[in-house]
């Protein structure tokens, strides 16, 4: 059997102020209430969100103790 390969997806949104504003006019669409996912609302009013691959590993910061450990990482890579 071949190994499992997978991606991660890591979701990093950076939306314009004049966008921002025309966002927060649209009404919640089904499939986003339904998944809990804003950028699903973005979609499905037809805007495009860019998707790039990377090769770097990434962390998550959820947390104070996330964000301490990814200022760390980075110190080290800079």
């Amino acid at each position: 059997r071949s190994p499992i390969s997978f991606w991660k997806h890591l979701g990093i949104y950076a939306y314009r102020s004049d966008f921002l504003s025309r966002f927060h006019r649209m009404p919640p669409t089904s499939l986003e209430l339904r998944e809990n996912l804003e950028q699903l609302r973005v979609l499905e009013n037809g805007f495009p969100i860019l998707v790039a691959r990377v090769r770097q590993e990434s962390v998550g910061v959820d947390t104070p103790e996330d964000l301490q450990r990814a200022e760390r990482l980075l110190k080290l890579h800079v």
